[in-house]
């Protein structure tokens, strides 16, 4: 595997070269200061902008890490000189050179389209301009926090706690932001051109998640528990009165049980206050008669109370606050694209991303993405963001054919 690395001075570039530098690898590392990155990686072939075209042949692989950061304080202006125009420039040469895949690195900063920070939203726009490009593979890959698993260069302190603390103390932190191990880019970049290559969301994002992070499980399964503990403790009279009213308004249950997609893609049966008519198929929403739906369930979709009966599911642990919505058996499309992208590792959620995003489930594919943005980015303040879009208004229901 021959590859070519841009911005290798940089943290990632640092920590990533040494990594790659296996048997069976070749790499070629570019840059405006050629001395300077010979200095830094003595022994590898270094080359300057100008030398790329030429150097590059024979090579498959460019890694554009040449980035101005977020913390640079320069103008708008010129982050979209380097971060956009020194993207496209790089991949001409590139180009030019007849590499087939070029990965353009960017933190996750961009992908909040609130963050109006002039390096997000040239991210954005290089991002956009590169996807247009033809005649090569464009892969916009996204980081969260990078780190080195012996904290030797970053949050050093942990490095000098007993490992049982560091864990605990690192799993505090990382519940608050995505990370991603340096040697799991590597991992990632070394399976481009094989089989073996993961499969990558739309956007890709590389990251550890938090399905192994004790620290983050224990507190959203607390604030679960406190949230079905509060209802059933003080809202009890609540539920009993719009189960009532369910009962009055037309013929059927009161509560409405259905079998859903659990966690690691195992049934369960989910509870709801009844919303249709009874005899509705059993379809998703979006593919349901407007009809269908009585005029109290219509208010309580709207005012998300017909979810109140899921606290039974929250006290079982097969279903969270956040998290992605559990669909049905039937809808085999929605199944088989979560679990190629590993969203049914994910424990289902009441709300979650792509409901507070206007996303529902008559669009398989892009609905898993989100779902699979979420489980790559997925943390208590995002967790925190998406409760309080929810408590605001939004996804409210989901949407029935009309």
């Amino acid at each position: 595997m021959r590859i070519v690395i841009t911005g290798a001075t940089g943290y990632v570039g640092k920590n990533l070269v040494p990594l790659l530098q296996k048997p069976g690898t070749e790499l070629l590392l570019a840059g405006r200061d050629k001395a300077k990155i010979s200095r830094m990686f003595p022994g590898c072939r270094c080359c300057d902008y100008t030398e790329l075209a030429r150097e590059a042949k024979g090579y498959s692989v460019l890694l554009h890490l040449a980035v101005l950061n977020n913390t640079s304080s320069e103008p708008l202006e010129t982050f979209l000189k380097v971060n956009v125009d020194g993207a496209l420039e790089t991949a001409e040469l590139a180009r030019e050179a007849g590499i087939e895949i070029f990965v353009n690195f960017s933190s996750t900063h961009p992908l909040d389209q609130s963050n109006t920070s002039s390096y997000a939203v040239s991210k954005r726009k290089a991002a956009e301009e590169l996807a247009r490009l033809e005649g090569m593979r464009v892969i916009n890959l996204y980081l969260p926090y990078v780190y080195n698993p012996d904290f030797s260069d970053r949050l050093t302190f942990l490095s000098k706690l007993p490992a049982p603390l560091a864990r605990i103390a690192f799993g505090a932190i990382a519940s608050l932001k995505p990370t991603v191990p340096i040697h799991r880019i590597a991992h990632v970049v070394r399976s481009l051109e094989s089989r073996d290559f993961p499969v990558l969301a739309e956007p890709a994002i590389i990251s550890d998640g938090q399905s192994g992070n004790p620290v983050y499980s224990f507190i959203t399964r607390s604030l679960d528990l406190a949230f079905a503990l509060v209802i059933t403790a003080f809202f009890w009279w609540l539920l009993f009165i719009i189960w009532a009213l369910v009962r009055i308004e037309s013929k059927g249950p009161g509560i409405f049980a259905q079998e859903r997609v659990g966690r690691n893609g195992r049934p369960f049966t989910c509870y709801k206050f009844r919303t249709m008519k009874t005899g509705t198929a059993h379809l998703g929403t979006h593919e349901v008669s407007a009809s269908s739906v009585t005029r109290l369930g219509a208010v309580l979709r709207k005012l998300k109370l017909d979810e109140l009966p899921q606290v039974i599911n929250i006290f079982r642990n097969e279903i969270s606050l956040i998290g992605p919505r559990p669909c049905l058996p039937v809808q085999r499309d929605l199944v088989e694209a979560r679990r190629r992208l590993g969203v049914l590792a994910l424990k289902p959620g009441i709300s979650g991303l792509a409901q507070v995003n206007g996303v529902d489930m008559s669009d398989p594919e892009k609905l898993a993405n989100l779902d699979a943005r979420y489980l790559a980015l997925e943390s208590l303040p995002l967790d925190l963001k998406i409760i309080i879009a929810t408590a605001l208004g939004s996804g409210n229901g989901d949407r029935v054919a009309k």
